[in-house]
């Protein structure tokens, strides 16, 4: 498949890209080149989110065998000689994370100034991280957190309402390891790429209050708990950015969406593409950018003349999906959904979108593909693609259609990849 190619195949190469971006986040290739030496002395290796475990891997393969604890989500564990990898619910907390995280802070709680941690922090580590502060029960924050993630709050406000209502996020877990030395390796999966929003920021400071949390509840609609009102009326629990517990932690990002977002821009120029990248930390509600880019690239058509190289579009950043039905999807699916409708047809533009972890909502589906035929096709099986997205029925709709994009676990995540191509 070049651009000297006679057979053009848009869905392959949207694949393709997505494969690449993915390839190029895994921690076997990214993490290495951000590691010390292994110190002398004792050294724990702790950590959570979806890409931890092989985040764990890459470090033992450099290290060798070391002590330490790491909570990953379901199927996503990785064969350590020396790390326990503990496996999770991913996106709502249970009790696995809970008994695991009671164990990691059990492991820093004897260290001195001479010994060294390594914190292995991604997307997920919000939900697998759970230590509710006192007064409110494992069933409470399920359900607190299970709202926030079906009322199409940004990531941002989600984890401001996460971290107050927490022991280890805001900071907590680095406090928790003082004196010891803390370096904190992560792969972001947030717009902006800011190290207090991965996994709600367990080894960063944070200045926001309580307040702001309750204000977050009340502007997404959440309805909170007694105890849990109780709970951010009464106790700050994160740990502000200037405290000297902090003083002994490095925070680094080794893997952001901006870099492979780049890779599947050069394999797209590298096919004979012309590429434009909209942003890589493009947030808001799934259909809405949906329908912008469908005007986006209806507007690039109606521009290009017979002969113009293929043109690709390029966007990352973390949708979200305000939940009004009760059919099985996801912010990606439902963008791809939300496209089609928009586009309406309309000949020589494809498009995909997934979630570079493999988990597209709560889903074993990354996200999905689309073409011109979409509609068309789905009308002929008696779908009813408007349908679908008014109950967030869109992983109903692809898999019916067979247009799922399924990866399994990727053991990465540096959210969404959304690709357009317009080929005429």
């Amino acid at each position: 498949m070049t651009a000297a190619s006679p057979v053009f195949d848009p869905v392959t190469l949207l694949r393709a890209l997505f494969a690449r971006a993915v390839e190029v986040a895994d921690p076997m290739r990214a993490l290495a080149a951000h590691l010390p030496e292994k110190p002398a002395g004792r050294v724990v290796v702790i950590g959570a989110g979806k890409a931890s475990a092989r985040m764990a891997e890459a470090v033992e393969a450099a290290w060798g065998p070391c002590e330490g604890l790491v909570i990953t989500r379901y199927g996503y564990a990785r064969e350590c000689a020396g790390i326990e990898i503990v496996e999770a619910a991913h996106p709502v907390p249970d009790a696995a994370g809970a008994e695991a995280t009671a164990r990691m802070l059990d492991l820093l709680a004897d260290l001195g100034a001479g010994d060294f941690v390594l914190a292995l922090i991604s997307g997920g580590a919000s939900s697998l991280l759970v230590a509710p502060v006192e007064g409110v029960t494992l069933a409470e924050k399920q359900a607190v957190n299970a709202a926030l993630l079906a009322s199409g709050a940004p990531i941002g406000q989600m984890n401001v309402l996460r971290k107050h209502l927490s022991r280890v996020k805001g900071g907590q877990l680095a406090a928790a390891a003082y004196p010891a030395r803390m370096l904190a390796l992560m792969i972001s999966d947030v717009p902006g790429d800011d190290p207090a929003f991965i996994g709600s920021g367990p080894t960063v400071g944070d200045a926001s209050s309580s307040a702001e949390a309750l204000e977050v509840a009340r502007r997404w609609g959440i309805e909170l708990p007694e105890s849990v009102t109780r709970a951010l009326a009464e106790q700050s629990s994160v740990v502000a950015p200037g405290d000297p517990r902090l003083s002994r932690c490095e925070n680094r990002v080794i893997a952001a969406p901006a870099q492979s977002l780049q890779a599947a821009a050069e394999l797209a120029q590298g096919e004979g593409c012309e590429v434009q990248l909209l942003g890589d930390a493009l947030e808001g509600e799934a259909r809405e950018l949906a329908a912008e880019h469908a005007r986006q690239a209806m507007a690039l058509k109606a521009r290009r003349r017979a002969g113009d190289p293929p043109l690709v579009l390029l966007s990352g950043g973390e949708v979200t999906v305000t939940r009004r039905g009760d059919g099985s999807g996801g912010p990606n699916a439902e963008y791809c959904l939300a496209l089609a409708l928009a586009l309406d047809g309309a000949a020589g533009i494809y498009g995909l979108a997934c979630d570079t972890d493999g988990v597209d909502g709560a889903a074993e589906v990354a996200g999905a593909v689309i073409g011109p035929e979409t509609l068309a096709r789905a009308q002929a099986l008696g779908l009813d693609a408007e349908a679908a997205l008014a109950c967030n029925d869109a992983h109903g709709f692809f898999g019916a259609l067979g247009d799922q994009v399924v990866t399994g676990p990727t053991l990465t995540n540096v959210n969404d990849f959304r690709a357009i191509m317009i080929t005429a």
